[in-house]
């Protein structure tokens, strides 16, 4: 008799949200712990079995709203895991990765059995849910040259300076203000808006949009595929 094989669909889903002793913004992402066998106890990705009319996509947002009530604006395929040894029975998971930005990360569900944490002082995973994150992670770090990327972390505008900083947590190094300008003003994914972000301690600085009629070339829509 041929093995059954179990489907689920997983999310990684991340935010840029503040440290809490310094106050930076660094990446987070949540967790759910897990209330039964296998793993009971140990914090996992957000996620659950296939159901058996949904497609992938509906499924991961569904798995996201009904343990988190987050909806990210990104959302995109990231990759399909099934070693045979994963899980006690034989399950492939298809994971997903989101983006969502501070504000609405702070609107979703906290409880004993959902937390954010972050991202690089995660705690013990269930299954091979950490080298998930390390993948997600690298995935992320190798697609920040596309501006509309770090914009789903952001909202809908943004500034200069706010997006570059995005870039300096994600791929943690320091970025040159003047020629980040250069290479982000060149690809012309932004356009500049009549606003301007007040209330600071410098001059009021030009909000910026992404240019939404323009398509990333290995990746479509921002609902991602």
């Amino acid at each position: 008799m041929a093995e059954s094989i179990n489907l689920a669909v997983s999310t990684v889903i991340f935010a840029l949200r503040p440290h809490p002793d310094t106050q930076h913004p660094v990446l987070w992402l949540p967790l759910v712990r897990r209330v039964r066998s296998p793993h009971k106890g140990l914090w996992a990705l957000p996620g659950g079995p296939l159901g058996s009319t949904e497609d992938l996509a509906a499924s991961a947002r569904r798995n996201l709203h009904e343990t988190t009530q987050l909806t990210p604006r990104y959302l995109e395929q990231l990759y399909a895991f099934g070693r045979p040894d994963r899980s006690d029975d034989r399950t492939v998971s298809i994971v997903y990765w989101a983006l969502v930005h501070a504000d609405v990360a702070s609107a979703g569900v906290e409880s004993d059995n959902v937390r954010w944490f972050l991202a690089d002082e995660l705690p013990k995973l269930a299954f091979d849910h950490s080298q998930i994150v390390e993948y997600a992670l690298w995935r992320l770090r190798n697609k920040m040259e596309y501006s509309r990327i770090a914009a789903a972390l952001l909202g809908e505008t943004f500034t200069l300076s706010e997006l570059r900083e995005v870039h300096e947590v994600v791929l943690e190094r320091t970025l040159d203000p003047a020629n980040f300008r250069r290479q982000i003003e060149s690809t012309g994914q932004v356009v500049a808006t009549e606003q301007f972000r007040t209330g600071g301690r410098h001059r009021p600085a030009r909000l910026y949009r992404h240019d939404h009629s323009i398509e990333l070339a290995d990746n479509g829509p921002l609902t991602g595929r």
